[in-house]
Protein backbone atom coordinates (compact mmCIF):
# COMPACT_ATOMS: atom_id res chain seq x y z
CA UNK A 1 0.00 0.00 0.00
CA UNK A 2 1.32 3.19 -0.82
CA UNK A 3 2.41 5.61 1.63
CA UNK A 4 0.29 8.35 0.30
CA UNK A 5 -2.82 6.33 0.85
CA UNK A 6 -2.58 5.56 4.20
CA UNK A 7 -5.40 6.34 6.51
CA UNK A 8 -3.95 5.88 9.71
CA UNK A 9 0.06 6.32 9.94
CA UNK A 10 1.84 10.11 10.01
CA UNK A 11 -1.08 12.18 9.56
CA UNK A 12 0.15 15.58 10.91
CA UNK A 13 -2.20 16.94 13.10
CA UNK A 14 -0.84 20.05 15.08
CA UNK A 15 -1.37 19.81 18.71
CA UNK A 16 -0.84 22.40 21.65
CA UNK A 17 2.08 22.02 23.70
CA UNK A 18 5.39 20.99 24.11
CA UNK A 19 6.57 18.19 20.65
CA UNK A 20 8.01 15.16 20.75
CA UNK A 21 12.01 16.86 20.12
CA UNK A 22 11.61 19.33 23.19
CA UNK A 23 10.09 16.43 25.31
CA UNK A 24 12.61 14.29 24.55
CA UNK A 25 15.33 17.00 26.07
CA UNK A 26 13.70 17.03 29.03
CA UNK A 27 13.45 12.96 29.35
CA UNK A 28 17.32 13.20 28.81
CA UNK A 29 17.83 15.43 32.12
CA UNK A 30 15.64 14.32 34.11
CA UNK A 31 14.95 10.27 33.50
CA UNK A 32 17.92 7.90 33.64
CA UNK A 33 18.98 5.92 30.98
CA UNK A 34 17.84 2.50 32.46
CA UNK A 35 14.14 2.51 31.49
CA UNK A 36 14.71 1.42 27.83
CA UNK A 37 12.24 3.42 25.22
CA UNK A 38 11.08 1.56 21.54
CA UNK A 39 9.24 4.62 19.90
CA UNK A 40 11.30 8.00 20.38
CA UNK A 41 7.90 10.25 21.01
CA UNK A 42 5.35 10.92 23.11
CA UNK A 43 1.68 9.46 23.40
CA UNK A 44 -1.37 11.91 23.83
CA UNK A 45 -4.02 9.45 23.07
CA UNK A 46 -4.64 5.54 22.38
CA UNK A 47 -7.98 4.30 21.14
CA UNK A 48 -8.17 1.10 20.18
CA UNK A 49 -5.42 -0.19 18.38
CA UNK A 50 -4.33 3.10 17.82
CA UNK A 51 -2.01 5.51 19.46
CA UNK A 52 -1.34 9.44 18.38
CA UNK A 53 1.79 11.19 19.69
CA UNK A 54 2.19 15.14 20.46
CA UNK A 55 3.30 15.95 16.95
CA UNK A 56 0.00 14.44 15.65
CA UNK A 57 1.29 11.14 14.30
CA UNK A 58 -0.58 8.46 14.94
CA UNK A 59 0.86 4.80 15.02
CA UNK A 60 -0.85 1.59 14.84
CA UNK A 61 -0.10 -0.71 18.01
CA UNK A 62 1.49 -3.82 17.53
CA UNK A 63 3.39 -4.31 21.08
CA UNK A 64 0.16 -3.19 22.86
CA UNK A 65 2.14 -2.16 25.89
CA UNK A 66 4.29 -5.39 25.93
CA UNK A 67 1.20 -7.55 26.13
CA UNK A 68 -0.55 -5.52 28.62
CA UNK A 69 -3.51 -3.75 25.92
CA UNK A 70 -5.40 -6.85 24.86
CA UNK A 71 -8.55 -4.80 25.13
CA UNK A 72 -7.22 -2.29 23.53
CA UNK A 73 -6.11 1.25 24.68
CA UNK A 74 -9.45 3.09 26.74
CA UNK A 75 -11.81 0.63 26.16
CA UNK A 76 -14.78 2.76 26.53
CA UNK A 77 -16.57 0.22 29.46
CA UNK A 78 -13.34 0.29 31.53
CA UNK A 79 -13.24 4.16 31.44
CA UNK A 80 -16.51 4.33 32.58
CA UNK A 81 -16.24 2.30 35.56
CA UNK A 82 -12.74 4.10 36.44
CA UNK A 83 -14.92 7.50 36.47
CA UNK A 84 -17.69 6.11 38.33
CA UNK A 85 -15.18 4.69 40.95
CA UNK A 86 -13.10 7.31 41.43
CA UNK A 87 -16.53 9.44 42.49
CA UNK A 88 -16.60 6.42 45.29
CA UNK A 89 -12.92 5.85 46.31
CA UNK A 90 -9.42 5.49 45.61
CA UNK A 91 -7.42 3.69 47.87
CA UNK A 92 -8.52 2.90 51.30
CA UNK A 93 -6.11 -0.08 50.84
CA UNK A 94 -7.39 -3.79 51.56
CA UNK A 95 -5.31 -4.43 54.53
CA UNK A 96 -6.99 -1.44 56.52
CA UNK A 97 -10.59 -1.56 55.16
CA UNK A 98 -11.80 -3.77 52.70
CA UNK A 99 -13.63 -3.59 49.39
CA UNK A 100 -15.96 -5.08 47.39
CA UNK A 101 -14.44 -5.29 44.00
CA UNK A 102 -11.32 -7.14 45.75
CA UNK A 103 -13.79 -9.83 46.52
CA UNK A 104 -15.22 -10.33 43.77
CA UNK A 105 -12.32 -9.70 41.15
CA UNK A 106 -10.84 -12.79 43.29
CA UNK A 107 -14.09 -15.07 42.86
CA UNK A 108 -14.23 -14.38 39.20
CA UNK A 109 -10.49 -15.05 38.70
CA UNK A 110 -11.50 -18.50 41.19
CA UNK A 111 -14.00 -19.32 38.22
CA UNK A 112 -12.28 -18.44 35.07
CA UNK A 113 -8.60 -20.28 35.67
CA UNK A 114 -8.07 -24.20 34.62
CA UNK A 115 -9.82 -26.17 36.97
CA UNK A 116 -12.75 -27.10 39.06
CA UNK A 117 -10.69 -27.25 42.58
CA UNK A 118 -11.10 -24.76 45.40
CA UNK A 119 -9.03 -22.27 44.75
CA UNK A 120 -7.90 -18.14 46.36
CA UNK A 121 -6.46 -14.80 44.86
CA UNK A 122 -4.84 -12.15 45.86
CA UNK A 123 -3.31 -9.11 44.67
CA UNK A 124 -0.36 -6.78 43.74
CA UNK A 125 0.76 -4.45 41.56
CA UNK A 126 2.72 -5.75 38.88
CA UNK A 127 4.03 -9.51 37.86
CA UNK A 128 7.31 -9.64 39.14
CA UNK A 129 5.82 -8.96 42.55
CA UNK A 130 3.03 -11.78 41.60
CA UNK A 131 6.28 -13.88 40.96
CA UNK A 132 8.01 -13.59 43.73
CA UNK A 133 4.62 -14.58 46.39
CA UNK A 134 4.28 -16.82 43.90
CA UNK A 135 7.20 -18.56 45.10
CA UNK A 136 7.06 -17.08 48.99
CA UNK A 137 3.64 -19.07 49.19
CA UNK A 138 5.32 -22.41 47.37
CA UNK A 139 8.12 -22.16 49.80
CA UNK A 140 5.89 -22.01 52.79
CA UNK A 141 3.33 -24.88 51.67
CA UNK A 142 6.02 -26.85 51.19
CA UNK A 143 8.54 -26.34 53.70
CA UNK A 144 11.24 -26.46 50.72
CA UNK A 145 13.65 -23.83 49.42
CA UNK A 146 14.96 -24.85 45.94
CA UNK A 147 12.94 -23.52 42.57
CA UNK A 148 13.54 -24.03 39.06
CA UNK A 149 12.56 -22.03 36.12
CA UNK A 150 13.53 -22.60 32.27
CA UNK A 151 16.32 -20.87 29.93
CA UNK A 152 15.17 -17.89 28.03
CA UNK A 153 12.27 -17.49 30.53
CA UNK A 154 11.54 -13.76 31.81
CA UNK A 155 10.06 -13.75 34.83
CA UNK A 156 10.80 -9.82 36.01
CA UNK A 157 13.48 -7.55 37.32
CA UNK A 158 13.09 -7.79 41.07
CA UNK A 159 16.06 -9.83 42.51
CA UNK A 160 13.98 -12.95 42.25
CA UNK A 161 12.51 -11.94 39.24
CA UNK A 162 15.82 -11.41 38.11
CA UNK A 163 17.47 -14.85 39.70
CA UNK A 164 15.01 -16.83 38.06
CA UNK A 165 15.11 -14.73 34.36
CA UNK A 166 17.29 -16.36 31.73
CA UNK A 167 18.06 -13.71 29.63
CA UNK A 168 22.02 -11.83 31.19
CA UNK A 169 21.29 -8.96 28.72
CA UNK A 170 20.33 -6.64 29.69
CA UNK A 171 18.43 -8.23 32.98
CA UNK A 172 20.83 -9.33 34.73
CA UNK A 173 24.30 -8.14 33.67
CA UNK A 174 26.00 -6.56 36.66
CA UNK A 175 22.91 -6.87 39.00
CA UNK A 176 24.59 -9.87 41.29
CA UNK A 177 25.08 -11.62 43.44
CA UNK A 178 21.51 -13.37 42.61
CA UNK A 179 18.83 -15.06 45.15
CA UNK A 180 20.00 -18.33 46.22
CA UNK A 181 18.28 -21.72 45.56
CA UNK A 182 17.30 -20.97 41.77
CA UNK A 183 17.74 -23.30 39.02
CA UNK A 184 17.55 -23.46 35.12
CA UNK A 185 16.85 -26.18 33.31
CA UNK A 186 16.14 -26.67 29.21
CA UNK A 187 12.98 -25.71 27.56
CA UNK A 188 12.36 -26.77 23.70
CA UNK A 189 13.32 -24.62 20.88
CA UNK A 190 12.16 -27.23 18.20
CA UNK A 191 13.38 -24.19 15.26
CA UNK A 192 16.95 -24.45 17.25
CA UNK A 193 17.26 -28.15 18.04
CA UNK A 194 20.36 -30.39 16.85
CA UNK A 195 19.89 -31.40 13.42
CA UNK A 196 17.84 -34.47 12.52
CA UNK A 197 16.26 -34.24 16.07
CA UNK A 198 12.26 -34.57 16.11
CA UNK A 199 10.48 -32.29 18.63
CA UNK A 200 9.61 -35.61 20.17
CA UNK A 201 13.09 -36.66 20.33
CA UNK A 202 13.98 -33.58 22.19
CA UNK A 203 10.86 -33.03 24.80
CA UNK A 204 11.82 -36.79 25.66
CA UNK A 205 15.72 -35.40 26.03
CA UNK A 206 14.81 -32.70 28.19
CA UNK A 207 12.64 -34.41 30.56
CA UNK A 208 14.80 -37.28 31.11
CA UNK A 209 17.42 -34.39 31.77
CA UNK A 210 15.42 -33.12 34.44
CA UNK A 211 14.81 -36.37 36.19
CA UNK A 212 18.19 -36.76 36.10
CA UNK A 213 19.07 -32.65 37.60
CA UNK A 214 17.30 -34.29 40.87
CA UNK A 215 20.12 -36.67 40.81
CA UNK A 216 22.67 -34.34 40.42
CA UNK A 217 21.80 -30.73 41.20
CA UNK A 218 19.29 -30.48 43.96
CA UNK A 219 17.19 -33.71 45.43
CA UNK A 220 13.55 -33.43 44.23
CA UNK A 221 12.84 -33.34 47.86
CA UNK A 222 14.16 -30.06 48.25
CA UNK A 223 11.95 -28.10 45.32
CA UNK A 224 9.50 -26.07 46.10
CA UNK A 225 8.44 -25.40 42.31
CA UNK A 226 9.25 -25.49 38.97
CA UNK A 227 7.42 -21.78 37.09
CA UNK A 228 7.00 -22.11 33.24
CA UNK A 229 6.24 -19.37 30.61
CA UNK A 230 3.64 -21.48 28.86
CA UNK A 231 4.77 -19.87 25.72
CA UNK A 232 8.03 -18.06 26.46
CA UNK A 233 7.41 -13.89 26.09
CA UNK A 234 10.67 -12.70 26.33
CA UNK A 235 12.52 -15.76 25.34
CA UNK A 236 11.14 -15.39 21.43
CA UNK A 237 7.85 -16.71 21.41
CA UNK A 238 9.16 -19.87 21.68
CA UNK A 239 6.13 -22.19 21.87
CA UNK A 240 6.43 -25.79 23.66
CA UNK A 241 4.65 -29.08 23.12
CA UNK A 242 1.37 -30.55 24.88
CA UNK A 243 3.97 -33.62 25.90
CA UNK A 244 6.91 -31.27 27.00
CA UNK A 245 4.43 -29.23 29.56
CA UNK A 246 2.18 -32.62 30.08
CA UNK A 247 5.65 -34.26 31.15
CA UNK A 248 6.94 -31.23 33.51
CA UNK A 249 3.76 -31.30 34.90
CA UNK A 250 3.94 -35.28 35.48
CA UNK A 251 6.92 -34.76 37.00
CA UNK A 252 6.19 -32.48 39.99
CA UNK A 253 3.41 -34.40 40.54
CA UNK A 254 5.39 -37.29 41.22
CA UNK A 255 8.10 -35.28 43.23
CA UNK A 256 5.52 -33.38 45.25
CA UNK A 257 6.30 -30.15 43.30
CA UNK A 258 4.24 -27.17 42.52
CA UNK A 259 3.49 -26.06 39.56
CA UNK A 260 3.40 -22.83 38.67
CA UNK A 261 2.49 -21.03 35.41
CA UNK A 262 3.62 -17.82 34.34
CA UNK A 263 0.38 -16.69 32.27
CA UNK A 264 1.74 -12.64 32.76
CA UNK A 265 2.34 -11.87 29.31
CA UNK A 266 0.15 -15.34 27.54
CA UNK A 267 -2.97 -14.51 29.72
CA UNK A 268 -6.19 -12.90 29.31
CA UNK A 269 -6.86 -14.23 25.61
CA UNK A 270 -3.51 -13.24 23.80
CA UNK A 271 -3.22 -17.09 22.27
CA UNK A 272 -6.92 -17.80 21.36
CA UNK A 273 -7.92 -19.12 25.03
CA UNK A 274 -8.47 -17.21 28.14
CA UNK A 275 -4.99 -18.93 29.23
CA UNK A 276 -2.57 -20.26 27.46
CA UNK A 277 -2.15 -23.57 30.11
CA UNK A 278 -5.76 -24.22 28.59
CA UNK A 279 -3.27 -25.45 25.01
CA UNK A 280 -1.83 -27.81 26.70
CA UNK A 281 -4.52 -29.45 29.05
CA UNK A 282 -2.53 -28.49 32.19
CA UNK A 283 -4.10 -27.42 35.81
CA UNK A 284 -1.36 -25.72 37.56
CA UNK A 285 -1.08 -25.43 41.08
CA UNK A 286 -0.73 -21.53 41.06
CA UNK A 287 -0.85 -19.28 38.33
CA UNK A 288 0.73 -15.51 38.06
CA UNK A 289 -1.08 -12.61 36.20
CA UNK A 290 -0.88 -9.44 35.12
CA UNK A 291 -0.49 -7.41 31.90
CA UNK A 292 -4.03 -7.47 30.28
CA UNK A 293 -5.74 -8.29 33.15
CA UNK A 294 -7.17 -4.37 33.60
CA UNK A 295 -6.12 -2.56 30.44
CA UNK A 296 -3.47 -0.77 31.79
CA UNK A 297 -4.11 -0.32 35.15
CA UNK A 298 -1.34 -1.75 37.74
CA UNK A 299 -2.55 -4.99 38.83
CA UNK A 300 -1.22 -8.35 39.09
CA UNK A 301 -2.79 -11.60 40.52
CA UNK A 302 -1.86 -14.74 42.53
CA UNK A 303 -4.28 -17.53 42.26
CA UNK A 304 -3.72 -21.28 43.14
CA UNK A 305 -5.42 -24.21 45.00
CA UNK A 306 -7.25 -22.94 48.22
CA UNK A 307 -4.73 -25.32 50.61
CA UNK A 308 -1.70 -23.64 49.12
CA UNK A 309 -2.70 -20.01 49.06
CA UNK A 310 -3.72 -20.34 52.61
CA UNK A 311 -0.19 -21.69 53.71
CA UNK A 312 0.86 -18.44 55.05
CA UNK A 313 0.01 -16.37 58.02
CA UNK A 314 -2.13 -13.25 58.22
CA UNK A 315 0.25 -10.57 56.95
CA UNK A 316 2.88 -12.92 55.58
CA UNK A 317 1.61 -11.27 51.96
CA UNK A 318 0.11 -8.55 50.50
CA UNK A 319 1.34 -4.72 49.98
CA UNK A 320 0.10 -1.04 50.43
CA UNK A 321 -1.34 -0.89 47.04
CA UNK A 322 -1.96 -4.19 46.03
CA UNK A 323 -5.64 -4.83 44.46
CA UNK A 324 -6.24 -1.26 44.52
CA UNK A 325 -10.18 -0.63 43.58
CA UNK A 326 -9.07 1.10 40.39
CA UNK A 327 -7.41 -2.10 39.24
CA UNK A 328 -10.31 -4.56 40.27
CA UNK A 329 -13.15 -2.76 38.67
CA UNK A 330 -10.79 -1.92 35.46
CA UNK A 331 -9.87 -5.95 35.50
CA UNK A 332 -13.88 -7.19 35.91
CA UNK A 333 -14.52 -5.20 32.72
CA UNK A 334 -12.01 -6.44 30.90
CA UNK A 335 -13.29 -9.61 31.75
CA UNK A 336 -16.61 -8.78 30.88
CA UNK A 337 -15.59 -7.41 27.58
CA UNK A 338 -13.56 -10.62 26.95
CA UNK A 339 -16.78 -12.55 27.02
CA UNK A 340 -18.83 -10.52 25.43
CA UNK A 341 -17.34 -9.15 22.63
CA UNK A 342 -15.84 -12.64 21.18
CA UNK A 343 -12.00 -11.52 21.87
CA UNK A 344 -10.94 -15.22 22.19
CA UNK A 345 -12.50 -15.83 18.68
CA UNK A 346 -10.59 -12.55 17.40
CA UNK A 347 -7.48 -13.57 18.99
CA UNK A 348 -7.71 -16.66 16.81
CA UNK A 349 -8.15 -14.78 13.81
CA UNK A 350 -5.71 -12.33 14.11
CA UNK A 351 -3.39 -15.00 14.47
CA UNK A 352 -4.23 -16.78 11.34
CA UNK A 353 -3.92 -13.55 9.47
CA UNK A 354 -0.79 -12.57 11.53
CA UNK A 355 0.51 -16.00 10.33
CA UNK A 356 -0.38 -16.83 6.83
CA UNK A 357 1.04 -13.25 5.82
CA UNK A 358 4.51 -13.71 7.57
CA UNK A 359 4.48 -17.66 5.82
CA UNK A 360 4.07 -15.56 2.18
CA UNK A 361 6.67 -13.24 3.14
CA UNK A 362 8.79 -15.96 4.61
CA UNK A 363 8.51 -17.49 1.17
CA UNK A 364 9.80 -14.51 -0.58
CA UNK A 365 12.70 -13.42 2.42
CA UNK A 366 15.40 -15.86 3.16
CA UNK A 367 16.22 -14.02 6.16
CA UNK A 368 12.71 -15.22 7.83
CA UNK A 369 13.99 -18.44 9.67
CA UNK A 370 10.66 -19.60 11.59
CA UNK A 371 7.55 -18.07 12.06
CA UNK A 372 5.43 -19.46 15.41
CA UNK A 373 3.36 -18.92 17.61
CA UNK A 374 -0.04 -19.57 19.39
CA UNK A 375 -3.26 -17.43 18.91
CA UNK A 376 -2.56 -13.91 18.78
CA UNK A 377 1.02 -14.37 19.97
CA UNK A 378 3.00 -14.68 16.85
CA UNK A 379 6.53 -13.96 16.08
CA UNK A 380 9.16 -14.31 13.11
CA UNK A 381 12.64 -15.45 13.69
CA UNK A 382 15.34 -13.56 11.80
CA UNK A 383 18.46 -15.50 10.35
CA UNK A 384 21.24 -14.57 8.09
CA UNK A 385 20.65 -18.04 6.47
CA UNK A 386 18.61 -20.35 6.80
CA UNK A 387 21.11 -23.31 7.17
CA UNK A 388 23.35 -21.66 10.11
CA UNK A 389 20.61 -20.08 11.23
CA UNK A 390 22.84 -17.49 12.50
CA UNK A 391 20.94 -14.55 14.26
CA UNK A 392 20.01 -11.45 12.29
CA UNK A 393 19.86 -8.99 15.36
CA UNK A 394 20.84 -5.99 13.56
CA UNK A 395 18.85 -6.69 10.43
CA UNK A 396 15.95 -7.16 13.28
CA UNK A 397 17.10 -3.93 14.79
CA UNK A 398 16.51 -1.79 11.66
CA UNK A 399 12.78 -3.58 10.93
CA UNK A 400 11.89 -3.07 14.20
CA UNK A 401 13.19 0.71 13.90
CA UNK A 402 11.99 1.56 10.61
CA UNK A 403 8.03 0.07 11.18
CA UNK A 404 8.29 2.42 14.09
CA UNK A 405 9.09 5.38 12.36
CA UNK A 406 6.99 4.21 9.07
CA UNK A 407 3.59 4.31 12.38
CA UNK A 408 3.61 0.68 13.25
CA UNK A 409 4.87 0.12 16.51
CA UNK A 410 6.87 -3.37 16.63
CA UNK A 411 8.82 -4.90 19.66
CA UNK A 412 11.80 -7.41 19.22
CA UNK A 413 12.49 -10.19 21.54
CA UNK A 414 14.65 -13.24 22.18
CA UNK A 415 17.51 -14.09 23.84
CA UNK A 416 19.40 -13.22 20.28
CA UNK A 417 17.56 -10.31 19.83
CA UNK A 418 16.40 -11.56 16.20
CA UNK A 419 12.53 -12.21 16.81
CA UNK A 420 9.93 -9.78 16.00
CA UNK A 421 7.01 -10.29 17.97
CA UNK A 422 3.68 -9.32 17.60
CA UNK A 423 1.06 -7.95 20.36
CA UNK A 424 -2.00 -6.18 18.90
CA UNK A 425 -4.75 -5.44 21.26
CA UNK A 426 -7.48 -7.47 20.38
CA UNK A 427 -9.83 -4.97 19.21
CA UNK A 428 -7.93 -4.04 16.09
CA UNK A 429 -10.15 -3.33 13.24
CA UNK A 430 -9.50 -5.56 9.97
CA UNK A 431 -8.30 -2.68 8.20
CA UNK A 432 -5.97 -1.38 10.75
CA UNK A 433 -4.10 -4.96 11.35
CA UNK A 434 -4.08 -5.35 7.10
CA UNK A 435 -2.78 -1.82 6.69
CA UNK A 436 -0.02 -2.44 9.27
CA UNK A 437 0.95 -5.98 7.76
CA UNK A 438 1.42 -3.98 4.37
CA UNK A 439 4.20 -1.55 6.04
CA UNK A 440 5.73 -4.53 7.81
CA UNK A 441 5.83 -6.21 4.47
CA UNK A 442 6.91 -2.93 2.56
CA UNK A 443 9.82 -2.22 5.20
CA UNK A 444 11.08 -5.83 4.74
CA UNK A 445 10.96 -5.79 1.00
CA UNK A 446 13.05 -2.84 1.10
CA UNK A 447 15.31 -3.92 4.02
CA UNK A 448 15.41 -7.53 4.16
Amino acid sequence: MSSTTRSYVNIQTPIPGPNAKGLLDKKEQHVPRGPFTTVPTFAVKGEGALLTDVDGNTFIDFAGAIGTLNAGHCPPKVVEALKEQLDKYIHPCFHVMMYEPYVELAEKLNQITPGTHAKKTFFLNSGAEAVENAIKIARKYTGRKAVISFERGFHGRTLLGMSLTSKVKPYKYGFGPFAPDVYKMQYPYYYRAPQGMTPEALDQELLKKLEEFFLVEVAAEEVAAIIMEPVQGEGGFVVPSKTFVQGVKAICEKHGILFIADEIQTGFGRTGKLFAMEHFDVIPDIMTMSKSIAAGLPISAVTGRSEVMDAPEPGQIGGTYGGSPLGCVAALKVIAMMEEENLLEKANQIGKTVISRFQTMQEKHAVIGDVRGLGAMVAVELVLDRESKTPADELTAKIVAECNRRGVVTLSAGIFKNVIRILSPLVITDAQLAEALDIIEEVFGELA
